[in-house]
């Protein structure tokens, strides 16, 4: 009787796809929180068990409503694809997102990311990292496998990185590179995440470059063609240049 009850009281607990919190406070974190999540996407598009995500709600414990966060961004290796109301993470064959990021807005401030880190910390996200795109500050943790860890630690902690500039995701292979104005991210094959906007201007410029590649090869043609058709010309002039001397009994060789 009180398994039945404890079923039925967890079947009534709602886990809410929204917090009614904003995805982003301005233009400036929504852009970077798009291009992260979206280039992340098109990095394991190929593999279909890589879910990525969003600002969607993470439920990590079965029963608890209140205890929920949602990542900017997140990525979950060993889930398949597909659309979801909320990560409840026991519904997931208990895997939590192994990469969070997070980005700075003046809504989403200090207080609020050291909640998130306990969050993380305690539900075992492998790497986090906050980038603040106002001061240009990057901001990264990776949790230690044991034989990395400080000497006397014992407990598995997510530890900061000390330098961030030119590092390599070990769960994405993805680099981090600060320039003086911005972040830069790289895929795994050197190629920088575009925006957008960027990734429409490539496929233009690709477009109009295939174009003029096909102008000049049509071109070519033309002109190889004209050019095999003044030869046939000069051919039968020829031929019939030697019929005439045959004709007037000259031998034309």
């Amino acid at each position: 009787m009180i398994n039945q009850l404890s079923t039925e009281t967890s079947k009534k607990i709602i886990y809410p796809d929204s917090d009614g919190q904003p995805m982003a406070d301005n233009t400036k974190q929504f852009r970077w929180i798009v291009v992260i999540k979206e280039n992340l996407e098109l990095l394991f598009a190929d593999n279909p068990d890589v879910f990525v995500a969003g600002d969607l709600l993470w439920y990590p414990v079965e029963g608890d409503n209140k205890i929920r966060t949602a990542p900017d961004a997140m990525v979950v290796f060993g889930r398949p694809k597909g659309d979801r109301g909320s990560y409840k993470q026991w519904e997931e064959d208990n895997i939590a997102p192994q990469v969070v990021f997070e980005i700075l807005s003046p809504g989403n401030r200090l207080q609020e990311m050291a909640r998130k880190f306990s969050f993380y910390n305690r539900y075992n996200v492998q790497e986090y990292y906050i980038y603040d795109p106002d001061d240009n500050e990057l901001i990264g943790w990776v949790r230690l496998g044991e034989a990395q860890r400080p000497s006397g630690r014992s407990q598995n902690f997510l530890d900061v990185i000390e330098q961030m500039n030119g590092w390599i995701s070990p769960q994405l292979q993805i680099r981090f590179q600060l320039t003086a104005n911005s972040l830069e991210i790289y895929h795994p094959d050197g190629e920088r995440f575009f925006t957008f906007v960027e990734l429409a201007q490539l496929r233009e410029k690709e477009r109009q470059e295939k174009e003029q590649a096909l102008a000049r090869i049509e071109e070519e043609t033309q002109r190889a063609n004209e050019a095999l058709t003044e030869l046939e010309r000069e051919r039968q002039r020829s031929q019939a240049l030697e019929a005439k001397l045959r004709e007037m009994g000259i031998n034309p060789e």
